[in-house]
């Protein structure tokens, strides 16, 4: 009888993590094309960094020929990778959660069976996938039209970094979304998006900025997931364990404010 019931346990263990693998995979699949339907959301968070990318660092940049500067190229690269992965955490996050707190939907959803964190685990990786469509994006736009050379282990290294490089953004897009009403969250999160982008030195140079404001850079997580993404390319300091411990403190203290604020609401 004992054999019998470890059996039984084991099988209805296994069961359990099918129905949770099920249950989260449904819950991504709907938020992707939650996003997708939202021309607002989804256009822009796709097109803009390769737009930019074009622009500024292929055309104004005069990286059409690489092999004149592959070190402004790449660097180029770099950045606008980071930039490509703040968006999707930031809005795609940020706002959702907002809308479904005014709209009494998280109440909802902890009604339900559903076993505890997959709604935002959905929401995580629903932002990581449009994050890796603007990285391959911008990784075959930068090859194909900026003829970037880089070795395989950075192409690959690079896409991955834009991946998990989301993640911050999402601790930073929860924590707004959880602190503001569904119709202030966008303003809010532009007000963070558009000074961070530029102040983080993704629009220019830190060198340009004042002095006063670029000692304030490292106070950006755009900053430090700009660093490690030009270390990889070559272009930027090696060492990455302080950029890679400030992204991760960072991330922590923003999921742990959201935590608590979501704690209020019960």
């Amino acid at each position: 009888m004992s054999a019998i019931a470890v059996i039984d346990s084991q099988a209805s263990a296994a069961a359990d993590r099918v129905s949770v693998l099920r249950v989260f995979l449904v819950e991504t699949r709907m938020e992707c094309i939650r996003l997708l339907r939202s021309p607002a959301f989804a256009v822009p968070i796709i097109l803009f960094p390769l737009m930019f990318y074009g622009l500024f660092g292929l055309m104004l940049g005069n990286h059409g020929a690489a092999a004149a500067n592959p070190d402004a190229a790449r660097y180029s690269l770099a950045t606008f990778m980071a930039f490509g992965a703040i968006a999707p955490g930031l809005f795609g996050i940020g706002i959702t959660v907002a809308l479904d707190r005014d709209r009494g939907l998280l109440q909802l959803k902890r009604a339900l069976p559903m076993p505890p964190g997959i709604y935002l685990a959905a929401k995580l990786v629903t932002s990581m996938v449009f994050v890796a469509v603007v990285s391959i994006a911008l990784l075959l736009l930068a090859s194909i039209v900026g003829k970037v050379v880089l070795e395989l282990v950075q192409w690959v290294s690079l896409f991955i970094l834009a991946v998990l490089g989301v993640i911050p953004f999402c601790g930073l897009g929860l924590m707004v979304g959880t602190l503001v009403k569904g119709q202030a969250a966008p303003a809010i999160l532009n007000l963070i998006y558009v000074p961070m982008s530029f102040l983080a030195g993704i629009w220019v140079p830190l060198s340009v900025l004042p002095h006063f404001l670029a000692q304030l850079a490292p106070v950006w997580p755009a900053y430090h997931l700009t660093k490690l993404a030009q270390a990889v390319v070559g272009t930027g300091s090696t060492d990455l364990l302080p950029h890679v411990l400030d992204l991760v403190g960072m991330a922590a203290l923003f999921f742990a404010v959201a935590r608590r604020a979501l704690r209020k609401l019960g």
